[in-house]
């Protein structure tokens, strides 16, 4: 599945092991998910409403009388894309399957539509009983993963099936459940977007027709799939992307020191954004009169990507080419080669086409020569093709151990 929004809600059941959850809570966090943790009163016991704070970045709030005119527990269920509880008791995993909701975290169980995981953790004697096993059944019969507890040291010097699985197995069987990808994950993915403005006078300014949504589908894109995002922004009227990096700029020179900055350290390279090849020579400091229009002279501006590549150590390098003309084809071919990416995504922008919609095609093209046509499709799936592409660019050249 596809979770645009990232949120989820970690519900935080009263059983000794939701201290775990805290690695559990990080480990979400690297993939990119927003969390927002909701606490059942019994497990604040354990674990304090400070350190869920301190570790989501969000408040908590553990009670459904708290500001009822917000009606927190349908709020939070409407925005939620995922419901994860961990531990689950075996009170939760009964009132879960019969539909009762007497706190704030049981009524957002039973008021959301999205997917739930439970983690289950408990005595090996309460999870063997009979009606915690039907419950069990239950859920899964609706469509709810509940994750097998494991086997091991319980409390004191018990030992049994029980006990809060190991969080690497949790994050691949949530994983699995959701259809997360994160091959990205300990990646640092730079990526520009938009269009740079360049200065004539306080007022106006040259620019262009992008928009944007590119370079935000590539940084949602790769933020799904657990990559560190540095988002250089050039005057881009979106909603930031939540769990990424956001760097804004407006212009040419401006977009090329934020990118700079962040180059060194980057594993891929994504230069989607729009930046203009020259600006005003001179920029006046007052507002120009239609008299002083008669010509504006231009320079030159940096060539941000090859001044970017000339430092390339082991960075893959995505380029994109806005062309119109029968010859585009051959131009990219030049560009690529010239500019020293490894890969080239070509889009004809004749009339304006590309520009401001939520889909694109185009051609992909490689360092090796190889062209492929890339059929109508959204721009997220683009982002994401690229992505592949880069992965196994990353392999080819032998940074991939790195």
């Amino acid at each position: 599945m596809s979770l645009q929004g990232r949120e989820v809600i970690l519900g935080v059941g009263g059983g000794i092991s939701a201290y775990k959850s805290a690695e559990l809570l990080r480990r979400l966090q690297d993939l990119g998910l927003q969390i927002s943790v909701v606490p059942t009163r019994a497990s604040l016991n354990f674990v304090g409403k400070a350190t869920w704070e301190a570790l989501s970045h969000r408040p908590v709030n553990e009670n459904l009388w708290n500001n009822i005119s917000d009606v927190a527990h349908i709020k939070s269920a409407r925005i939620a894309d995922v419901i994860i509880v961990a531990p689950t008791t075996a009170d939760l995993l009964a009132k879960f399957a019969h539909g009762i909701a007497d706190d704030l975290l049981t009524n957002i169980f039973i008021a959301s539509s999205a997917p739930k995981i439970l983690v289950p953790a408990m005595h090996t004697e309460m999870w063997e009983n009979a009606a915690t096993q039907k419950n069990v059944q239950t859920l899964r019969e609706r469509g709810i993963l509940v994750i097998e507890p494991d086997t091991g040291r319980l409390t004191g010097d018990d030992v049994g099936s029980g006990r809060y699985p190991e969080v690497t197995r949790l994050i691949s069987e949530i994983s699995a459940f959701l259809d997360l990808t994160s091959d990205l994950l300990g990646l640092k993915v730079l990526i520009s977007a938009g269009g740079t403005h360049e200065a004539i006078d306080p007022v106006r300014f040259i620019a262009n027709r992008s928009t944007g949504k590119q370079g935000y589908a590539f940084a949602i894109a790769a933020r799904n799939r657990g990559a560190r995002v540095v988002l250089v922004s050039a005057n881009v009227a979106l909603a930031d992307p939540q769990g990424v990096e956001i760097v804004k700029v407006e212009s040419a020179q401006e977009m090329a020191k934020a990118l700079s900055d962040n180059f060194s350290d980057c594993n891929i390279l994504v230069m989607s954004a729009a930046v203009a090849d020259a600006k005003p020579a001179k920029l006046a400091n007052q507002k120009l009169s239609k008299s002083d229009y008669s010509s504006i002279e231009l320079i030159e501006n940096l060539d941000i990507l090859k001044s970017l590549t000339s430092a390339k150590k082991k960075q893959v390098v995505i380029a994109f080419a806005a062309e119109t003309g029968e010859d585009s084809l051959e131009r990219a071919r030049v560009k690529i080669s010239a500019k020293g990416a490894d890969l080239l995504y070509l889009n004809d922008v004749s009339e304006g086409a590309i520009f401001g919609q939520d889909e694109t095609e185009g051609w992909i093209l490689n360092s090796s020569g190889d062209v492929s046509k890339f059929e109508t499709a959204g721009k997220d799936t683009l982002a994401n093709e690229l992505l592949n592409l880069a992965l196994t660019t990353r392999v080819k050249l032998g940074y991939a151990n790195d």
